[in-house]
């Protein structure tokens, strides 16, 4: 395969992006970086154009069910990219992440039961368990070191204390931490005690770096109840498309979802959403290996800009996702004052940490899955107006 060029920029302006064409509305102007919505700014893979571009030929766009294709290329894929091996009758097609989460709560615990959630986190974690009438449950993690880590004494003293279900982000966003078989065993301990259920995003877990490598908590363990939403989504940025999938080893909790699903008459059998996302598991390894390499770098060049320019924004380490976590403290502005900074002065578009939950005062989240030209000239423009603030203040003084 030939090399990609992910410093081509792509205009998506005009085509219904939330993440360009939301700007005015939800920052007051429409020429912020966006570096907020948890998509790329580059272009999907060749062959998922491509497989849209032959199903879009064909003009009738009626009702679809899964092929028998759908099912290997993702069985495959896993195989292949994690060493684990997943049955075809495990996996539950879904129309995306966040509706597994609902569909999962309301199908295995019952109102007012306790779900666990480990702020900061992504923050649809808390509405699907205060919109399913569940009683949310903080597990806080431990920033120590510059890295996040677990607290699994307060994890086990909730479970011991009644809590149904364990809301897992793996690999953590935004924290950008890959949990280790270490880490893992210990959550399972706890589960396995306690008979909890943990529900394991891992929606980022192709998107690790070199160095780490991301362990399925389900292929740990035979014998806790592990459910774990997975997609071709962020890998190949396809999101837009709506499909995800729930690999349910017990039988009973999948028809148990299932019938959630089956109540909402939703579906993702979309006949572009099923083409793509063969498309990307079957022949998507080359680009994921290109974009992961191409975002290293780009993160190291993040890492070292603010380092030597602005070593007030600590950086903090990534070991996966797209979504730097930047650890703001330092600049000595309240929340509200540091959305403004970004926005106002510097033109910057990042998502603040508050939004994230407990812990994610005075961060922000910035996504770097764009053309290394746009993130460095963001990262000028932070430089330049914490310069002027700088300046300002400075004047005032004398």
């Amino acid at each position: 395969m030939t090399k990609i060029d992910f410093d081509q920029p792509i205009d998506r302006s005009g085509t219904n992006s939330l993440k360009y064409d939301a700007r005015q509305r939800l920052f007051g102007r429409d020429d912020a970086i966006p570096l907020w919505v948890a998509d790329m700014d580059f272009a999907a893979p060749d062959a998922v154009t491509k497989a849209l571009v032959d199903r879009a030929q064909h003009p009738v766009y009626g009702y679809s069910e899964y092929p028998a294709a759908l099912y290997e290329a993702t069985r495959l894929w896993f195989l292949r990219r994690h060493n684990w091996s997943i049955e075809a009758d495990n996996i539950l097609i879904c129309p995306g992440v966040v509706p597994s989460l609902h569909a999962t709560i309301m199908a295995l615990t019952e109102k007012q039961d306790q779900v666990i959630v480990q702020p900061p986190v992504y923050f649809p974690f808390f509405s699907a368990v205060k919109e399913t009438h569940r009683e949310l449950v903080l597990n806080p993690l431990i920033l120590l070191d510059d890295q996040y880590q677990i607290n699994f004494e307060q994890l086990a003293t909730q479970a011991a204390e009644g809590a149904k279900m364990l809301l897992l982000c793996s690999p953590h966003n935004p924290g950008g931490r890959v949990w280790t078989e270490t880490e893992l065993q210990q959550l399972l301990d706890i589960a396995r005690q306690y008979q909890l259920i943990i529900v394991s995003d891992e929606i980022h877990a192709d998107l690790v770096f070199t160095g780490h490598k991301h362990i399925p908590l389900a292929s740990l363990t035979n014998d806790v109840p592990v459910i774990t939403a997975v997609s071709a989504s962020k890998t190949f940025n396809i999101a837009g498309l709506g499909m995800s999938m729930l690999i349910v080893s017990n039988p009973q909790h999948k028809q148990a979802i299932e019938e959630v699903f089956n109540s909402w008459h939703v579906s993702a059998a979309n006949p572009f959403s099923i083409e793509a996302t063969i498309a990307a598991y079957q022949n998507g390894d080359e680009w994921l290996d290109q974009v992961l390499a191409y975002l290293q770098r780009t993160y190291e060049w993040v890492q070292q800009f603010f380092a030597e320019h602005l070593p007030k924004i600590r950086v903090l380490p990534l070991q996966s996702t797209y979504l730097i976590w930047l650890d703001c403290h330092a600049l000595q502005l309240n929340d509200s004052q540091l959305r403004a900074f970004f926005v106002q002065q510097a033109g910057v578009a990042m998502n603040p940490g508050l939004m994230f939950g407990e812990g994610g005062s005075g961060f922000m989240r910035m996504n770097i899955a764009a053309p290394r030209t746009v993130i460095q000239q963001a990262c000028q423009h932070i430089v330049a107006a914490w310069q002027k603030v700088v300046i300002a203040e400075s004047t005032e003084q004398n």
